[in-house]
Formats: structure tokens, sequence, C-alpha cells
């Protein structure tokens, strides 16, 4: 191999270190939120200029986000790994490239907290750009996840500071395509985001570090409630989602086909409700981890079904 050749390969696994510090497989299905929440209200696709900004901000802001979780829990992500090991999960899409590559010490926290404040700029910036309510949520987001993180070890209701956060890009994107949406399609938008991100994401996702976080005297539902507990309430939490999803047909503004309604329904029961009946049932680790996965791509689905039932 020549030096060019090693050199670019240094490069392209530099590269997949700082995407695995901001979780970017992950983050790139989020991004379909904040489409989501546009595209549900307008019922039609927003202007071109608003479309490219908004998919440079929402890149930028979720970039930015989740490298921000991991700068903020270094400490807490290199005791973990101390006391219990790496916990490699191969299938787990926060853990593709590399999990915690701070912690691991294959990134220096430096370069973590300049990677995050760099794109968090890009997005404060174009945030500001589409509306400054949306900069005003992002700052406001950015600091809910900061908080969520120093919470780790001080209470399991830090699950709700989560459901706040993964709520921003989608109530931004409101904002972005309109300057005063209507308070109840805002309220019954971030009730469902809420609902899923507890259920399907938060919860699950702590349930799979259940041991990892016991050994480190963290605070989270799974520890507090049990299994038993926990999967009552994704179960609920999820079940709430989906009838919300169906709520929203009539909370929107946009014109809708009924399409929408036999999709949101499909989408909820096959990415939501059938995993999360199986974790019920079995309560394992694995169906946690699988009820995550499949859940994350429940804004995507839910984006392409509002897409499909708008012409």
């Amino acid at each position: 191999m020549d030096n060019m050749s090693i050199a670019s390969h240094q490069m392209l696994t530099r590269i997949r270190l700082f995407m695995a510090l901001s979780r970017t497989p992950h983050g790139l299905l989020d991004m379909a939120t904040p489409a989501l929440g546009a595209m549900l209200f307008l019922g039609a696709v927003p202007s071109a200029q608003i479309v490219a900004l908004g998919l440079l901000t929402a890149l930028a802001g979720y970039t930015a986000v989740y490298a921000l979780n991991d700068v903020v829990d270094y400490r807490a992500d290199t005791e973990k790994i101390r006391k219990c090991g790496l916990q490699c999960r191969d299938s787990d899409l926060d853990s593709v490239y590399a999990r915690h590559p701070l912690a691991q010490g294959l990134l220096t926290l430096k370069e973590g907290i300049l990677w995050s404040i760099a794109w968090a700029a890009v997005a404060l910036i174009g945030a500001y750009a589409l509306n400054p309510v949306c900069a005003v949520i992002f700052v406001l987001g950015s600091a809910a996840e900061a908080a969520y993180c120093l919470l780790l070890k001080v209470s399991h209701l830090r699950t709700l500071v989560s459901g706040i956060v993964k709520t921003a890009g989608g109530m931004a994107a409101v904002f972005a395509v309109v300057p005063n949406p209507p308070v109840s399609f805002l309220v019954c938008l971030f009730l469902w985001l809420f609902s899923w991100e507890i259920g399907g994401q938060n919860v699950p996702n702590d349930w799979t570090d259940l041991g990892e976080d016991g050994n480190l005297n963290a605070r989270t539902v799974p520890l507090r409630f049990g299994t038993d507990g926990s999967a009552g309430v994704i179960l609920s939490c999820l079940t709430v989602s989906v009838l919300l999803s169906v709520a929203l047909f009539w909370a929107t503004p946009a014109k809708l086909s009924p399409l929408y309604l036999v999709g949101a329904i499909a989408a909820g029961v096959f990415l939501l409700l059938v995993p999360a009946l199986r974790l019920y049932k079995n309560r394992v680790s694995r169906h946690a981890a699988a009820l995550f996965n499949r859940a994350s791509y429940y804004p995507l689905a839910m984006f392409a079904i509002v897409v499909v039932s708008s012409f």
C-alpha cells in the first residue's frame, strides 16, 4: 500500500470515528422528523430554499447534539468501560462504526468539543435564518440534552427530558414553514413525538444497558421499575403514540387523504406495537434492542405516508 493509500485510509477511519461520535446513521434517520413535521402541517413540499436550508440545519443540529451527548457523558462512559468493558452490540444503530469513541480514546475530548461546537454553529445560523424561534428551540434542545446526560445518576425522570429533546426537530420545522402555527396542532405533535421517544427509543435503549447502568449506579426507568414496569411503560407510551398519530389527521391544517389513516395505523402496529408486545411478553434485552431499532424507522415511515397521502 503506497503512502497516498495509507493517508486516504487513515482519513476515512477518522471520518468514521467522527460519524460514530455523532451517531450519523441514527441521525440521518432522525432527520425525517423535522421533514415530517413540516409536511404534516403543510400537506405539501415547502419552497426549495426552505428545503435546502432545512436539510442542512437538521443535519448540523443532529450531528451536534449527538456529539454533545458523548462529550457531556465522557466521564460516565469512561467509567462504564472501565468497570464493565466495552459492550459491543453490532445490531444497535448507535454502535455503527464505533461505540463511545471519546471514552475509548479513539478521539480526544478536545476534538469532540470542537466538532460539536462547529456543527452547532452551523445549525444555529441555519435555524435563525429559517425563523428565530427555530434558533431558540435548538438552543433549548441542546441545553436539555446536556441536562439529560448530567442527570444520569440523579433521577430516572431524566427520560422525560429525553422526550422533550426528541420533539425539538419536529417542532422547529413547523415554525420554519409558518410563523404562528395553531397551538392545538403543536400540542398534538409534541405529545406524539414525546410518547414515541419514551416508549420506542429511550426506555428500550436503557433496557439494553441495564447491567452496565446498574454497575454505574445510574438512575433509569428500567433500574427504577424493573423489566416488568418498563415493559408496561413502553407499551403504554407506544399505544398513546399510535392513537395520537391518528388524531393528527384531524389536528393538522393539511388536507390529507384517508390513506394517511391506513398508513399511520399500519406503521404504528408494525414498527411500534408488534415489537413492544413481543418485549412485553418475553422481557429480554435482545427484544428491547429490536424494538429500539425498528422504532427508529418510524418517523421516516410516517414521512413517506404523509407524502403519499398529500397528493
